[in-house]
């Protein structure tokens, strides 16, 4: 088939490297994000367009990386008049902001009522996965889709995994950031008890390095926190938001979660600080 003609909406630290990714794929493609001047350094790859709907006219797929469901549900409803959403080549919706699993099904309720192909397609990674094109998609959703989404999703990630359903990716990607948290707040906690035990805090990663609970994620978040390196490449306002989603799944599910709830109330008081908007390692530095 022709290549896609891509809409990307919201261009913030996830969106802009997708932008850049898809655009050097030789995709057309179109962006539009809430404040333009955010938008604006991709006029060089890409049309930036002044609203939801002038971005998605004419396009075969439409992108959404924007902050929560509310905001995604707020800019489909945006653009609704100008989607395709007749005949067999309907806009294949490729939604990836990480929304939960209830904003995901009312989402695909969303889709339905525009006319559109949802694919529910959260990713995982920050920033730099991002801008290296070297995303991980949790896919789901309808198999015709697939073969227009291709191009694009070979352009943004590393690997797709298709997880049946549409809704069976924000599923999976609940699951993921469970441990990415429990990961962060691990190493938070941990060099926090080392340094008012009275020791370097230094002491703890080189205690583990190389050993079986060591991991490069370990390294890289626990030298930003104690070198107070905390440009967000994962905003700790983010995080705490999808603790929440994850805590809230967890709950539909009659499932009693041990530690989500107190990461996410830790991760509440890091965001009451004034941390919000650093990366979620910031957490180390919450009192």
């Amino acid at each position: 088939m022709t290549a896609p003609i891509v809409a990307l909406l919201g261009t913030g630290t996830m969106g802009a490297g997708m932008a850049r990714n898809i655009a050097a794929a030789g995709l057309e493609l179109r962006v539009w994000n809430r404040t333009r001047e955010r938008a604006e350094p991709l006029a060089d790859v890409a049309t930036v367009a002044d609203t939801p709907a002038d971005a998605v006219r004419g396009a075969d797929v439409v992108v959404t990386m924007l902050f929560d469901e509310q905001a995604v549900t707020d800019t489909m409803r945006q653009a609704a008049d100008a989607l395709d959403a007749g005949g067999e080549d309907r806009v294949v919706w490729l939604q990836s902001a990480t929304v939960g699993v209830a904003g995901a099904d009312r989402l695909a309720d969303l889709a339905r009522e525009l006319g559109v192909v949802y694919v529910d397609a959260p990713v995982l990674g920050t920033k730099k996965p991002a801008e290296d094109g070297a995303l991980v998609v949790l896919a789901s959703g309808p198999g015709e889709a697939r073969d227009r989404l291709d191009p694009v999703l070979d352009a943004i990630g590393s690997r797709t995994i298709w997880v049946g359903d549409a809704g069976g990716g924000s599923r999976l990607k609940m699951a993921a950031n469970a441990w990415v948290f429990t990961v962060v707040e691990g190493v938070a906690e941990s060099l926090a008890l080392t340094r008012e035990l009275g020791l370097d805090p230094r002491l703890f990663l080189e205690t583990i390095e190389g050993g079986a609970m060591d991991s490069p994620y370990v390294q890289l978040k626990g030298g930003a926190m104690l070198d107070d390196r905390l440009d967000p490449a994962f905003g700790l306002g983010g995080a705490l938001k999808d603790a929440g989603l994850i805590v809230a799944a967890a709950e539909s599910a009659g499932l009693d979660l041990a530690l989500m709830p107190g990461i996410r109330d830790h991760f509440a008081r890091a965001v009451d600080q004034g941390l919000g908007e650093l990366d979620m390692a910031a957490t180390y530095k919450a009192h």
